[in-house]
């Protein structure tokens, strides 16, 4: 995880002299029995960290609590508020505009973390600024590109998506056991109810077993070259 945490200088910093800056947010909740509880924070920083080198962009750390009330009860989950997330990347958005970093991408790696929408579409009211990432067109065209077998319906956690980025990228940090992991719930129409307790027993909803290394590198490979006409809106603000 250390890998994923800048080790850039004010140096460094001064010489990149970056106008757009790379945010990444995961979350702090269960993914079954063996996957990490940080696994959203590892996924939402490798595409972060890819992004900033490829575009030479100011690479910030990862916010690494955040909205998992949906897996509330389930044992290591830790939430913030929506209104605290807000607050959180409000602050962070102003911060570096003081710095003299107008732009920034959020790379958001939890699907719970509704209230980012709300966020960025208030800050950009008065010019674009703020880039939410990847939008559902770009997990869809990396999802493509990678031949993921499972859909984003059936792939909603811990399955086929996630575990092949890690794979690529993280790999010490699965533990033996998550191919006898799969699990099948494509419908979910409670879940703001329910909560995953009411979908899945183990924690998990897809198919692990089908992630591979080489598509976690095909994801990334589509993701980096979706976020440049992201990139290209805030830099043309």
């Amino acid at each position: 995880m250390d890998a994923l945490i800048t080790a850039a200088t004010s140096a460094d910093e001064r010489q990149r002299d970056a106008k757009i800056a790379v945010l990444p947010v995961g979350s702090f909740e269960q993914h079954g029995a063996h996957l990490p509880l940080t696994t959203d924070t590892v996924v939402a920083g490798l595409i972060a960290q890819r992004i900033a080198t490829d575009y030479d962009l100011l690479l910030l750390p990862p916010v690494t609590v955040s909205c998992s009330h949906e897996h509330a009860h389930m044992p290591g989950t830790v939430s913030i508020s929506a209104a605290t997330l807000y607050a959180v990347i409000n602050d962070i958005r102003k911060s570096l505009q003081a710095s003299g970093v107008p732009g920034l991408l959020i790379v958001n790696g939890h699907g719970g973390n509704y209230v980012l929408s709300n966020v960025v579409q208030e800050a950009n009211t008065s010019g674009p600024c703020i880039a939410l990432f990847p939008a559902r067109e770009d997990w869809h065209q990396a999802r493509d590109a990678a031949g993921l077998e499972s859909s984003s319906a059936e792939d909603m956690h811990g399955g086929e998506l996630e575990v092949s980025l890690l794979r690529h990228g993280a790999p010490h940090l699965i533990r033996d056991g998550i191919e006898g992991d799969d699990h099948s719930a494509p419908d979910r129409p409670h879940l703001l109810t329910l909560g995953m307790a009411g979908y899945t027993e183990n924690g998990i909803i897809g198919s692990p077993s089908l992630g591979t290394a080489s598509k976690g590198q095909a994801l990334l490979d589509s993701l980096s070259k979706s976020a440049a006409a992201h990139l290209s809106i805030l830099r043309s603000a």
